[in-house]
């Protein structure tokens, strides 16, 4: 890491050089920054559990006979919209036409959770999470994308965990409507969330 722009702004507060004594505490304080959070980076990975409820709920549809994968349009909205591919893969290059293969749509999901998981990991900042409630959110947010704006989030952050347990529930709809799929997702991610 470059501490150089650290250093020049602190002496620019200061308005002067720094001791050697000053300069030494400032190197500890950022190296104690950057352990700390490593440690919660190492600590907030998705689990086995977790990533098995994504798989589940995410599916790999749409196997040609030929073992690729298209996309396909998003069987809950009326337009159609966003087009998915692999394990739950959407975005503005997935559209009608998409064709993968099985590696490509798993090197994806795991850059894609591993996204979601940093999301999620910062969201919740240093508030305890056990495995569990770190594995249902990132199911959660993995589908809604919205682990910043649900009041689960600001709930579990708080230590509200039966509360922001069943915020899931209020996730079961799509272009208002509310589906059976989520329920039973959101249902699976609750229990997830209150098993430790």
């Amino acid at each position: 890491m470059n501490r150089k722009p650290i250093f020049d702004a602190v002496r620019g507060l200061l308005g002067r050089a720094f001791t050697r004594d000053e300069v030494a505490r400032l190197d500890a304080a950022i190296d104690l920054a950057l352990d700390q959070n490593v440690r919660a980076a190492t600590r907030h990975s998705l689990g086995e559990r977790g990533r098995a409820l994504i798989r589940k709920w995410e599916g790999c549809a749409r196997k040609r006979s030929d073992g690729l994968l298209e996309a396909y349009p998003d069987p809950g909205s009326k337009d159609g919209r966003p087009w998915t591919i692999g394990w739950g893969s959407t975005g503005p290059d997935i559209g009608p036409g998409t064709i993968w293969t099985q590696a490509q749509c798993d090197a994806d999901f795991d850059e894609t959770v591993a996204r979601y998981a940093a999301e999620v990991a910062d969201a919740l900042g240093p508030a305890p999470t056990t495995q569990g409630q770190f594995d249902a959110l990132v199911s959660f947010h993995y589908n809604t994308g919205a682990i910043r704006s649900a009041t689960l989030t600001r709930l579990h952050r708080q230590g509200q965990f039966a509360m922001a347990a069943k915020e899931f529930a209020k996730w079961i709809h799509n272009d208002g409507r509310a589906m059976g799929g989520l329920r039973k997702r959101r249902d699976e991610e609750a229990a997830l969330y209150l098993s430790g």
